[in-house]
């Protein structure tokens, strides 16, 4: 069975590191990874744009680039693609920061193996598509805080497409919410008010 190759985008100026990488990614057994490269970071903000990558390799130190800036452009150019940050320099700080701009790991460059660097890539990829489902998620919850017609009768919704349903199977749809039926005091003595005052 053939396996779709991962599409890796490798943005780094060192000539060293992007023959260690490719060699790492080349190892893979598994699943295999097609690489390509940009030098600069204005060529990779260009191969993001024409898309068709499943992950990006970001050299944090590029000679033309902008430190964690370059993280906030390539995530602004392709927000649906998880950013992987490469350095020399092993900076808790900085690794908290880069994953607050839009990366989803941050890799120190001299402690990377190739079994630590496809893991990452393969983590990241499945990290981002949860986070996608997430915000896809919560854009539905978020069409329940609009405005919702009703019916002042039958307390139908009418939803985006001007049908009328029961508020029920409206929020079911949009929502994992789930009712339990009962019947509010005020209902009971309207509609049951004579057999309860019997009782009493």
């Amino acid at each position: 069975m053939d396996t779709k190759p991962i599409a890796v985008l490798l943005i780094e100026d060192d000539a060293d590191d992007v023959v260690l990488i490719q060699r790492y990614l080349s190892n893979a057994l598994k699943v295999p990874f097609s690489i390509r490269h940009a030098d600069r970071l204005s060529k990779g903000l260009e191969c993001l744009s024409e898309g068709g990558f499943d992950v990006v390799l970001l050299d944090l130190g590029l000679s033309n680039g902008r430190g964690l800036g370059a993280v906030e452009m390539a995530h602004a150019r392709a927000p649906h693609v998880p950013i992987i940050v490469l350095t020399g320099h092993n900076d808790d700080e900085v690794a908290i920061e880069a994953v607050q701009k839009g990366a989803q790991d941050y890799l120190v460059k001299y402690q990377v193996s190739g079994d630590m660097l496809r893991r990452s890539i393969r983590y990241a990829i499945e990290r981002k598509k949860l986070l996608t489902q997430i915000e896809q998620s919560s854009k539905e919850i978020k069409t329940l805080r609009g405005f919702l017609p009703i019916c002042a009768s039958c307390k139908k919704i009418r939803d985006d497409k001007g049908y009328w349903t029961q508020i029920e199977a409206y929020i079911s749809e949009h929502s994992e919410a789930e009712f339990s039926h009962g019947i509010c005091p005020d209902c009971a003595t309207k509609l049951y008010g004579e057999y309860l005052e019997k009782k009493t």
